[in-house]
């Protein structure tokens, strides 16, 4: 079943599947155009709230060990096909040690959806940058934005989250707004789930738990490994909020 949805005052005219059905197997072109002018400077969607500020701790385990992320909302923004976005940086260490560094590139529209509209990614090993694979930005080689979080979370809906051919092709899908979790940040209720994965890796799937007025507060692999992670605390701007 092909849907084609308009995203904030006309903003956006997508083309997107919703899984399941039985219908119709063939998914139609991805396309989006953007209008800058619909865009807004602060991402206060309640399930991806990214004050600039903010910094996020998360811990968990990979297959090479024990895991710890730091995502960190900084002051500063990057202009993607006019669309001033929210620069986010994101660190991940395994036993210690720097594994992958990414600096990401978020906007919201003026209906609340969250977009990504790139990535800088590293790869290192021993302290050495050794691969830039995954890095992509919309409008360059092809790439169109995804949304990572959308305003008003359906179960059932699916979409994508980022868009290169080969390069970056995550998707995800609402499964719950009603999941109850604990980790060691707190306990929330009514918290959005999703399952997500890429075309690029099949066979691998993550769910990710989403609280409001929080963000991201769990991931897990369910299928094709034994990733998992949790938020174990927030420092600055929304941490101040919450207080």
């Amino acid at each position: 079943m092909r849907i084609l949805v308009t995203l904030g005052m006309g903003l956006l005219l997508v083309g997107f599947v919703i899984m399941g059905c039985d219908d119709d197997t063939t998914e139609p072109p991805y396309d989006v155009t953007v209008n800058p002018a619909d865009f807004v400077a602060q991402i206060d969607n309640p399930y991806l709230p990214l004050t600039p500020g903010t910094v996020f701790f998360y811990d968990g385990t990979g297959d090479g060990g024990h895991e710890t992320n730091t995502v960190t909302v900084t002051n500063q923004t990057y202009v993607v096909l006019g669309v001033t976005c929210t620069v986010v940086e994101d660190t991940v260490l395994v036993d210690g040690e720097l594994l992958e560094a990414t600096t990401d590139w978020y906007a919201q529209d003026t209906d609340g959806n969250v977009w990504y509209f790139g990535e800088a990614s590293r790869d290192f090993e021993n302290g050495v940058i050794v691969s830039t694979g995954g890095s992509w930005e919309a409008g360059q080689r092809g790439a169109q934005p995804g949304i990572v979080m959308l305003a008003d979370p359906r179960v059932g809906q699916s979409y994508r989250q980022e868009y290169e051919p080969g390069v970056a092709e995550d998707r995800a899908r609402v499964i719950s707004r009603s999941v109850s979790v604990s980790v060691p940040y707190g306990s929330f209720t009514n918290c959005v789930q999703t399952e997500e994965w890429t075309d690029l890796e099949p066979g691998v799937v993550e769910y990710k738990t989403y609280a409001s007025g929080v963000g991201v507060v769990s991931e897990m692999t369910l299928v094709g490994g034994n990733d998992s992670s949790k938020l174990v605390s927030i420092t600055g701007t929304l941490s101040r909020q919450r207080n």
